[in-house]
């Protein structure tokens, strides 16, 4: 399903098929966007498909380029996620980091600088490096809550595609075909909808979404990967520096060789627990997934 969301993206332009072979970059191909939990057990995450952080960053890429044919700001949102970890925001959860999660973020400019690769392109094609470090500057990419923005934009739709499951190819077709950029109440670009109908639909797929990131389910098992993962960096079998080196595939592997009771009492509980056996545990001051679009320049809510 993902295929056919990233078709109506249209062509990958040629300038943009180099980047796609960064280093740092494909890195991401095995760095999954639900959180290492498609390793999981089964009886608590069924995703449709697996979707890695790469596809995700591609697939924004694609978006903001389709809206705005501007090379740079898509080439900065196809970085926008270099500095993602192994288990993503189960790292935000390792480090308290509940409310934002955004601790991970601090390493993108340090990792775009230093990939040789990535600075021989830009000086090719005659790109500034200062103009894609910080994707945050250009808020078609990247806003504060409650707006919407691509990135938010396209985590819905694969949240909706692989774990929700409450999304249509029909309905991402209608979507996409109803964007449009404004300029909002900041006076700044954002995106948002030309029909109210659409604007609703994208709302409630939001809403279920926000509902299972705060699931006793999601809370419990993010905070069970976070703990494994704490346990082994604090007994030295993991680095912090490995979770931005290696896959999650070779973290695993790394983690299935441990000679820890604990952690690996602690691994076949992520991997076989059952529904039921989920304790009733809430994260307090969890992030609040929530999205107020634009329709037709104003505010839907």
């Amino acid at each position: 399903m993902y295929q056919k969301y990233l078709k109506m993206l249209g062509e990958i332009p040629l300038f943009l098929l180099p980047y796609l072979n960064v280093p740092s970059l494909v890195r991401l191909k095995k760095v999954g966007y639900f959180c290492g939990m498609d390793y999981a057990s089964k009886n608590i995450y069924n995703f449709r498909e697996y979707i890695s952080r790469y596809d995700h960053s591609l697939s924004v890429c694609l978006l903001t380029y389709k809206l705005t044919k501007d090379k740079i700001m898509s080439i900065s949102a196809l970085f926008h996620d270099i500095a993602t970890p192994c288990f993503s925001h189960v790292i935000d959860y390792m480090n308290k980091d509940y409310e934002k999660q955004e601790s991970t973020e601090e390493l993108t400019k340090e990792i775009l600088l230093n990939d040789k690769y990535l600075n021989t392109l830009l000086i090719k094609d005659q790109i500034d490096i200062n103009d894609i470090l910080d994707y945050k500057k250009y808020p078609i990419v990247d806003n504060t809550r409650p707006k919407l923005c691509v990135d938010r934009l396209d985590g819905i739709i694969l949240n909706g595609i692989s774990w929700t499951k409450n999304i249509t190819i029909n309905d991402i077709k209608n979507i996409i075909n109803d964007l449009n950029i404004f300029i909002n109440e900041d006076n700044e670009k954002e995106i948002g909808f030309k029909s109210k109908d659409i604007t609703n639909k994208l709302v409630d797929i939001n809403t279920t979404i926000n509902n299972y990131c705060h699931s006793k389910e999601d809370n419990y098992m993010m905070e069970l990967l976070a703990n494994i993962t704490k346990k082994a960096i604090d007994n030295n079998y993991l680095s912090y520096e490995d979770l931005y080196s290696y896959n999650e595939e070779e973290i695993f592997n790394k983690l299935d060789k441990v000679n820890n009771k604990d952690i690996n009492k602690l691994l076949i509980e992520f991997r076989t627990i059952k529904k039921e056996d989920i304790p009733d545990i809430r994260i307090p001051n969890l992030k609040n997934r929530i999205i107020n679009p634009l329709v037709n320049n104003k505010r839907f809510l």
